[in-house]
């Protein structure tokens, strides 16, 4: 018993303590920038740097007459390096809205989920089907909030009771809301196609053509984009995923045969295996060990 109440007057000692430290030290407000100036100052030190691995990318939206229609490629980079050739870039957020993703992966995949939680947890609090400009609102200042460092550029959309909605946001936290919007390191490419292409009132057909166009554009003309067209479907009460849309980039077949048969390089020197069965004990030492 006088053991437990050592114990227990430890744990209450240490408490206080604990609660007096809290009072004195002044908890900071507001961003704090130290890991900011320390990167700085370890750079101009010589000290390289690590970074972060973006996707080199493809994503757009359009809206139609009746909805919108997200595409994305399905190419993931690490540098130089081909590290996925079949990444799902277009996440889902609520039942009817869906969001495209290019810039850092990690990102791109965690912010949409997070967001997609909140519109979850709004929609069972209201009982009613989510907006577009509640996700758009959640994005926005969550990325506003770190400032740039989150690297995820996106492409939001959706149809609710106000319709069909299309917005694109950028790692910073501004936003646009346009009828159609590229982003990503093949954006130049498939904007000029949108530009090219487009025009209000299309038909659902129509949108899913210009979009599979505007994907291939990039994959075609950027080396961060390649393999698969993706493409998402948003209509009024009902979604329809496209995984994948398009093969564009298919793996072509081996020209010539490289299996080359026995004796086509000569043995200069052979050592033969003895089995182990062929072996014999000499001596044996046994060690005792304290």
């Amino acid at each position: 018993r006088s053991h437990y109440f050592i114990q227990s007057n430890l744990r209450i000692m240490a408490s206080v303590a604990i609660d007096n430290m809290l009072k004195e030290t002044e908890i900071p407000k507001g961003f704090s920038f130290d890991n900011c100036r320390r990167n700085a100052f370890m750079a101009k030190q010589g000290v390289k740097l690590p970074t972060a691995r973006k996707t080199g990318t493809t994503i757009v939206g359009v809206i139609y007459n009746e909805g919108v229609v997200l595409g994305a490629d399905t190419r993931a980079t690490g540098g130089s390096i081909v590290c996925d050739l079949n990444c799902e870039k277009i996440h889902y957020i609520a039942d009817n809205v869906f969001c495209c993703g290019a810039g850092t992966a990690a990102d791109t995949e965690f912010t949409t989920k997070m967001v997609s939680s909140k519109m979850e947890l709004l929609k069972l609090r209201t009982g009613r089907e989510g907006r577009v400009i509640s996700a758009l609102r959640m994005l926005k200042q969550h990325l506003f909030r770190y400032q740039g460092y989150i690297s995820a550029a996106l492409v939001l959309g959706g149809v609710d009771v106000n319709g069909p909605a299309l917005y694109s946001v950028y790692p910073h936290g501004s936003s646009d809301k346009l009828p159609y919007v590229t982003m990503g390191s093949g954006s130049l490419a498939a904007m000029s196609v949108f530009e090219d292409q487009y025009k209000i009132g299309m038909s659902e057909e129509e949108a899913k053509k210009l979009v599979r166009d505007a994907i291939r554009a990039g994959i075609v003309n950027d080396l961060g984009s390649g393999s698969n067209v993706d493409i998402t479907v948003i209509r009024k009460g009902s979604v329809e995923q496209f995984r994948p849309y398009e093969v564009i980039c298919q793996k072509s077949e081996r020209q010539g045969d490289y299996t080359f048969p026995v004796g086509t390089t000569v043995v200069t020197n052979s050592v033969e295996m003895v089995p182990f069965s062929a072996l014999r004990v000499t001596d044996e030492e046994v060690m005792e060990i304290s």
